[in-house]
């Protein structure tokens, strides 16, 4: 039997949340950049076991500087949300802790799995830097370019969603 859940990826533009989905779905990677108007949709069927399959069906928000100015329509039905964000531009972070809250005040029984992408362009000092922004907010420090970690947070995902 198959389950289909949506999850939902939300961020700021240029982020990587469409690099991260490709780089699941396909496993592929492109320097381009292209910008999402609207969604995007795309679906990956994920085994969690020999009798247990889960249709992920991931929706690529068009980035917003403010999670507030998100159409509400395109969040109704979301099982989980990805909140991404650049981890080596800070614009994209310095609003992290309310825009957690947001998400967390407004959608209570949705798991939030909180995203710093492309660690392939920071280092460890930078990430003691910005520790007091980061510590007990972001679950994963993935790369999509690299696909560090981003398979491990989608199927860890998947299992939490069954």
């Amino acid at each position: 039997m198959i389950v289909s859940k949506k999850i939902v990826l939300i961020g700021h533009f240029g982020v990587g949340k469409t690099s991260l989905i490709r780089r699941f779905v396909e496993d592929t990677f492109s320097e381009g950049y292209k910008v999402t108007i609207g969604v995007h949709i795309s679906k990956k069927t994920v085994i969690i076991s020999e009798d247990q399959l889960i249709s992920l069906i991931i929706w690529d928000l068009e980035g917003q500087d403010d999670i507030k100015k998100t159409r509400p329509t395109y969040l109704l039905g979301t099982n989980a949300f990805i909140y991404a964000f650049d981890l080596s531009r800070p614009v994209t972070f310095e609003n992290l802790k309310s825009e957690i809250h947001f998400l967390k005040k407004n959608y209570p029984n949705t798991p939030l799995k909180v995203v710093g992408n492309k660690m392939d362009l920071v280092n460890k000092e930078y990430l003691k830097q910005y520790n007091s922004i980061f510590n007990c907010l972001v679950d994963y420090f993935v790369s999509a370019k690299t696909g560090s970690r981003v398979e491990s947070l989608f199927y860890k995902l998947a299992i939490e969603l069954i």
